[in-house]
């Protein structure tokens, strides 16, 4: 009786917790049909708010330079964290220890420092030494989400890597195979499913970057979370809602395939290689 009532107490308790979360998202979302011009004040229901946010040609650049700095930070994060995945999975030394720390350091570090300590960097850099690339905007923004979601995909690829067995390695490098060969067609399609799931968890990441966003961005370059922030010290208006509306399904969508993609991972892809 007490284990029944203590489960139903859970229940109720993780309910309670999952409706004070997610209750203003779905406030934002049921608004974004809104056909008045301010959020706050419901005037009936309609699609105008998604007229006038694809109309907007503010709030559309927005949008596109979050899309742009997320995929070019995922993929560059992808490439740096694969390879930094793999090699504390393979490699362990002291140095392995010293970079998974450092890693760790960079994720528990507060986006704030982070943004303080880039923008005098960037300056530094670009403006002083004459390192002209990193004065654009799309260059700055990405090498600092880059930097945020580094760790992330490495660690995601290194669990992913974990498990594997080394005589498989091995035993490709005693049957002749040259150490690309073995990378190409041992190790990557083993970390296959953590390289996707990594870039996609460093794309949604990037997406929802504001404070970071807000030290290094440059005029012209103002990701969607930043536009954000600033048009709500006026008023929310309701194509701002809808166009977040529109980016929560992409980042859902995205966090879809990350849980798709390591569902379905498993073992398969050793037991695949194992018979072949």
């Amino acid at each position: 009786m007490k284990s029944s009532l203590s489960d139903w107490l859970l229940r109720l308790w993780s309910l309670v917790v999952f409706i004070f979360l997610f209750a203003p998202i779905a406030v934002i979302v049921v608004y974004s049909f809104n056909s008045g011009r301010v959020l706050a004040h419901w005037e009936g229901f309609g699609f105008q708010a998604y007229i006038q946010a694809s109309n907007n040609t503010i709030i559309k650049h927005s949008v596109v330079v979050s899309l742009e700095v997320a995929l070019c930070s995922a993929l560059l994060s992808t490439f740096l964290g694969t390879l930094g995945g793999i090699a504390l999975a393979l490699r362990q030394r002291g140095w392995a220890m010293a970079l998974s720390t450092l890693l760790a350091l960079t994720m528990i570090t507060p986006e704030i420092v982070d943004g303080i300590a880039f923008l005098p960097w960037f300056v530094t850099l670009g403006v002083d030494v004459g390192i002209t690339p990193l004065n654009k905007g799309l260059l700055r923004l990405t090498l600092a989400h880059t930097m945020f979601s580094l760790a992330v995909v490495t660690f995601i690829v290194r669990a992913r890597m974990a498990g594997v067995d080394r005589r498989l390695n091995e035993a490709a490098a005693d049957l002749g195979a040259h150490p690309w060969q073995v990378f190409r067609d041992i190790t990557l399609p083993i970390a296959a499913p953590g390289i996707v799931a990594g870039a996609l968890m460093a794309f949604t990441l990037s997406l929802d970057n504001t404070i970071l966003s807000s030290f290094v961005q440059q005029p012209g370059y103002t990701p969607w979370p930043v536009y954000i922030f600033a048009a709500v010290k006026v008023a929310l208006r309701s194509e701002i809602a809808a166009m977040s509306t529109v980016m929560l399904i992409l980042t859902l969508i995205a966090i879809a395939l990350v849980g798709f993609v390591l569902r379905r991972a498993g073992t398969s892809m050793i037991d695949t290689l194992t018979k072949h």
